[in-house]
């Protein structure tokens, strides 16, 4: 799902900066951005240009899709698809589906 609202945008802004260890400052240097400006954009109080999103990008070292893609609702309809897909399957081929996906998590808490 894509997301639009300058708030969360801002908010996916801020978590990836402070994950990086960046300043405000540091970011609106690299983005050719004012201070102010890039603080702004982290509280979703102001719109951005395509050239400030780029800036922003490049600073961060990130993509669009970090920024404008809602991960769980991709993550949503993606297990959706594949029980739809499982439904479709025979009995059996359901059953080797669903103990394959089994053994794969068992061992993921090793």
């Amino acid at each position: 799902m894509l997301v639009t609202n300058m708030h969360i945008i801002g908010n996916k802004l801020y978590e990836i900066r402070k994950r990086s260890g960046l300043t405000r400052a540091e970011v609106a240097e690299r983005a050719n951005l004012f201070d102010r400006t890039y603080a702004d954009i982290e509280r979703g109080s102001s719109n951005m240009r395509a050239e400030t999103m780029i800036g922003i990008y490049n600073a961060l070292h990130i993509t669009p899709n970090e920024i404008f893609v809602d991960a769980e609702a991709a993550l949503d309809s993606r297990q959706e698809e594949i029980f739809d897909r499982l439904n479709d399957c025979s009995a059996r081929e359901r059953e080797t589906a669903l103990g394959l996906i089994e053994v794969y998590l068992h061992s993921l808490s090793k």
